[in-house]
């Protein structure tokens, strides 16, 4: 057929260029998941699995939460996060992916401006066009660039609402977003400021509940996945109750779609009670994290680092790939990110400090990467 024909021609050209995907197993150290505190498979929610099952939670829902598929333990888990991550209130979203399409389609208005990091992950990109209002990007991480291209949107006759979308902790570069100075800007302008907190969430901030608080003046609206720091599935949206009341009221990611498990609530709810009582694991978090940057720097000449996620800049597609098959046969599992996931001659190895490796690893991880750089 015409149509499996030119589906098999662009996948042979994806491989021509290094660029094919394909699921690949777990094997080896982790150094490619976002399980950043190691919760996935600790005491903690293996426990908390066993109390749920014990007290009848199911795992499925059944249904929208709209219909049947509300269950207590969803309201239990979005009470605890309104108050752990200071929001009035909070919805359960299966996932970020789903979170950001249902917040970025649904609560921006025509006329409004959603003013973003050109790095803001694919998800909001999804979000954005599904929705009305105007879309503007700036320079990635530049708030200066932000005020400019706001003050051009704004000459052009622009008066709506301003939202303005950045990650706190960006998860191919690693870097992390001038808060305080995006903060600025939304307080100057009346913006609402939506912070993806996806890769801060259990890491930063002063237990874990990631970096978007504490901005006077300031409406805040947050998204945490909690698949990563947190070690289960699903996302949380936080902000003011009449945001998220028009969530349910209107964004069809959310209407029409399964509750998520309240099984799954039930652990989120775990992992973070977990945060709040035994902050060894984020305290071991940092310790893992500023011993990779000493030994990404020291060994790899890789500096100026910032949060657990280290990318190594190759350029090309196939030495990427290449790179990253010689770690995994290494004992390695540490991937390679190609465009359109990062831009062009960016292709990189993405290193990730989880919470499943020990100091030793991790140095013996930036070993094999300067031994490969100084092959290459």
């Amino acid at each position: 057929m015409k149509a499996l024909t030119r589906h098999d021609t662009g996948l042979q050209s994806l491989a021509s260029r290094g660029r094919l995907r394909r699921l690949a197993p777990r094997a080896g150290l982790d150094f490619a998941s976002n399980d950043y505190l190691g919760l996935a498979g600790s005491d903690i929610l293996k426990r908390a699995a066993l109390d749920a099952l014990e007290r009848g939670v199911p795992l499925g829902s059944g249904g929208s939460r709209l219909l049947r598929g509300n269950h207590p333990e969803h309201e239990a888990l979005e009470a605890k996060a309104a108050a752990f991550f200071g929001s009035e209130a909070t919805l359960y979203m299966g996932g970020g992916f789903q979170g950001n399409v249902a917040l970025f389609s649904t609560l921006p208005a025509a006329g409004d401006l959603v003013l973003y990091d050109e790095l803001v992950h694919a998800s909001a990109h999804d979000g954005m066009r599904l929705g009305r209002a105007d879309l503007v990007s700036f320079d990635h991480n530049n708030a200066a660039d932000a005020r400019l291209k706001l003050s051009d949107w704004q000459a052009k006759g622009g008066d709506g609402q301003i939202w303005i979308a950045v990650e706190s902790v960006y998860s191919m570069e690693g870097d992390i977003a001038p808060l305080a100075d995006f903060a600025a800007l939304a307080r100057d302008v009346g913006a609402i400021l939506v912070v993806d907190e996806a890769h801060a969430t259990g890491v930063f901030g002063s237990v874990g509940q990631g970096m978007a608080h504490g901005y006077d003046g300031v409406e805040v609206l947050t998204l945490h996945t909690c698949g990563k720091g947190l070690g289960v599935s699903g996302a949380l949206i936080c902000g003011a109750r009449v945001l998220i009341d028009t969530l349910i009221n209107r964004a069809r990611p959310f209407i029409f779609a399964t509750a998520p498990s309240p099984f799954d609530a039930a652990l989120v709810r775990a992992a973070i009670g977990a945060l709040q009582s035994q902050p060894q694991y984020k305290d071991a978090a940092e310790a893992r994290i500023a011993h990779a940057h000493q030994e990404a720097a020291r060994l790899c000449g890789l500096n100026d680092l910032q949060s657990q996620i280290i990318p190594v800049i190759i350029g090309a597609d196939k030495p990427t790939m290449a790179r990253a098959e010689a770690l995994q046969h290494a004992g390695f599992d540490v991937r390679g990110i190609r465009p359109p996931t990062v831009p062009r001659n960016t292709s990189r190895l993405r290193v990730s400090i989880t919470g499943n490796v020990t100091h030793a690893d991790i140095t013996s991880l930036f070993e094999h990467i300067s031994r490969q750089q100084e092959a290459a």
